[in-house]
This record gives C-alpha cells, sequence and structure tokens, in this order.
C-alpha cells in the first residue's frame, strides 16, 4: 500500500506539470452528484484499501481511504462501536474516501455531528503531487488550521485522500423507534426541536407529512424516560432508518427533481408546494418536485440555507451557487490547494 500512495502522488505530479486535469476515481456509489469534467484523466484510488491501526480503547480508527466502509462497519461492530455520522452507503462498495469526500452524514448527524466532526487527522495529495498530513489521532492534536477538514465535502476538488484518522463512538446499549400523528409542517418541526431540550437519548427525528418517527438510543432507563418526555407509540424500526439514509423509502421513488434542502432546524416550513421528507429534526428537508431551480434555490436562500439537487440532470448543478465573499473564500482554498486546477475540476462549482 505504501508503494500506492507514492504512485498516486507521482501521477498527480506529472498531471500537476503538463496541466492534464484528473477524474479521481473511486466506487462509483456517489458519481452522480457534481458535474464531470470533460478531456480527464482517469485516477483509480480504489486499490488504496485497508485498516492501519484500530484502538478500541481510545475509540480512534485509521484506515485508507478506498476501505470499504462495509469492512470498517464489520470491524468496530465486533467491538461495540460505530462510526457516529452514520454514513451513507448508496450502493455497495461505498469506501471511506467517498464518505468524507461527499460529505454526507445519515440521521444520526444533527444529534452527533457530521463527517469533518469526527475527522481527527488525514493524509492526502494536494494537486501539485505533494503528500501532506495534517492532524493526529487524538482531539489534543487538533489545534491550529485543520488543513483536513476542508477535506470533508470538498468532493476531491483540493486532495487525493489517502489515509484518514476518525474517531468513532461506542454503539448504543438500547435503541427505539416513536411514532407520533401529526400532519401540520410547522408544529412537527416545532415538537421535533423541542424535544432534544428534554432529553439526550435523541439519534433521529424525521417527518413525514402525517406522523414523526423519532429514533432513542442509549440504556434502556434513559430510552424509557425520553419516551415518557416525548410520547408517541413504540414501533417497529423495519428498516425505516436504514432506507431513509439510503434513499430507498418509497418517498425517493416518486416522480420529480430530488433535492436536499439545509435550513436553520427552526426555521419555518419551506412551502414551494413540494412533496417533502424533513430530516434531522428540520435542518434537512428533502423535496420532490419539477419546479425551477431557481425557485427552489430563491427560497431555500430566504431560509439562510442551500438547496442541492440530487437527480441527475445536465441542466440542473447538484450544488447550489456559491455567491460574494464565500464563493471568494472557496476559490482561494482551491488556489491554495490545487494551483494548475487539476484535481475534479468543476466538480463542487463551475470554475473550480
Amino acid at each position: 500500500m505504501p508503494g500506492m500512495a507514492d504512485k498516486l502522488s507521482s501521477s498527480v505530479l506529472a498531471a500537476y506539470q503538463s496541466k492534464q486535469p484528473l477524474d479521481i476515481t473511486g466506487a462509483g456509489t456517489k458519481s452522480f452528484l457534481g458535474s464531470a469534467a470533460t478531456n480527464t484523466k482517469s485516477l483509480d484510488v480504489t486499490g488504496h484499501r485497508g485498516i492501519i491501526e484500530y484502538d478500541p480503547a481510545e475509540l480512534v480508527l485509521v484506515a485508507r481511504a478506498g476501505t470499504p466502509l462495509k469492512a470498517i462497519e464489520e470491524t468496530l461492530n465486533d467491538h461495540g462501536q460505530m462510526l457516529g455520522f452514520e454514513p451513507p452507503f448508496i450502493r455497495d462498495g461505498a469506501t471511506l474516501g467517498g464518505a468524507v469526500a461527499t460529505g454526507l452524514a445519515g440521521p444520526r448527524r444533527a444529534f452527533s455531528g457530521g463527517v469533518r466532526d469526527f475527522v481527527l487527522g488525514a493524509t492526502f495529495i494536494n494537486g501539485k503531487g505533494e503528500t501532506v498530513t495534517a492532524g493526529g489521532k487524538v482531539m489534543k492534536n487538533v489545534a491550529g488550521f485543520d488543513l483536513f477538514r476542508p477535506m470533508a465535502g470538498s468532493m476531491g476538488t483540493l486532495g487525493v485522500l489517502l489515509k484518514i484518522a476518525l474517531r468513532v463512538l461506542p454503539r448504543p446499549e438500547s435503541e427505539l423507534s416513536l411514532l407520533l400523528e401529526e400532519s401540520d409542517e410547522r408544529r412537527a418541526i416545532s415538537r421535533m426541536n423541542r424535544w432534544p431540550c428534554k432529553t439526550q437519548a435523541i439519534s433521529a427525528a424525521c417527518w413525514d407529512g402525517q406522523h414523526i418517527r423519532v429514533r432513542l438510543s442509549g440504556s434502556p432507563a434513559g430510552i424509557e424516560h425520553a419516551h415518557a418526555h416525548i410520547g408517541g407509540e413504540k414501533c417497529t424500526d423495519g428498516g425505516y432508518w436504514h432506507d431513509l439514509n439510503n434513499f430507498r423509502l418509497d418517498f425517493f421513488q416518486q416522480a420529480g427533481h430530488l433535492w436536499r434542502i439545509n435550513v436553520a432546524a427552526v426555521s419555518e416550513p419551506f412551502g414551494a408546494s413540494a412533496r417533502q421528507l424533513v430530516d434531522w429534526g428540520g435542518a434537512q428537508r428533502w423535496l420532490k418536485s419539477d419546479k425551477p431551480a431557481a425557485l427552489i434555490r430563491s427560497r431555500a436562500s430566504e431560509l439562510g440555507g442551500f438547496a442541492d439537487c440530487f437527480s441527475a440532470d445536465p441542466t440542473v448543478s447538484t450544488f447550489h451557487p456559491l455567491e460574494g465573499g464565500i464563493l471568494a473564500a472557496n476559490r482561494r482554498l482551491k488556489t491554495a490547494f490545487d494551483p494548475a486546477g487539476i484535481l475534479n475540476p468543476g466538480r463542487l462549482q463551475p470554475g473550480f
């Protein structure tokens, strides 16, 4: 594996010297995200895999970026632990590098943290073919300017991930799902945001238009205490949270473009006459709509958030266009990490 890291570094260096754009190719489970650049050369990173270090007592795992998430989760499960950001697999073969590069997190995100909250450090190849190591394996080493944090959600535009150090979590002793009737969106959002103030046991909360589903995680006593505050009927999981995380609920099979809206959890109803599924207690809203992209994104901006299109459509950009100071800051970051602009050009935003 060290030999493959050197090979990848040499390939990036050669591309930098010849100004050859690269398409960083992994398992492809999330290849529908972002725009594919033309005239690129494929850089296959799938062979760079394997768990390097795992210390259950310290809740730290270090693995190569091409390591399948399934292998990581199986190893953690053997020790009663898990990935705290609950990454979606979408399809078989999903890798750790892909999970970090896309920055996607599951239903637990609003209550435990996102991808970048669990990354302690990383080794990556920048756009000049240089191997960079940043961060460490413990929180006290994560200080100063965290060069590895921008990797989360960067879609491979800042560097080729080689190795990632993660903080992991103990698997909950027990879990319980609750079902509560609620047909009003405003009340549903208000209730989902009020409950965490009364209990720390909530690990997921979602509203489907008719019902609120809540997942409680922790000790049996803690779960029963939370149930007493929240109310609702106990219900079988039935794979609901897994299917929500991997776009397999019936909602996702409906006609129309799939939009992922991120706003403050306490924001008002989205409106726009869209069919929706409200996740993360209100902070993430999945919409099914064929309304113009400009209308969807304008409404998301009004609520202080952004809208990404998760349906493959060459006429609609995946990611919400950046503007003003945020756009300028991202351009400076891209230039610093990838001065020749050869890493996944245009995948995240036009021009970089």
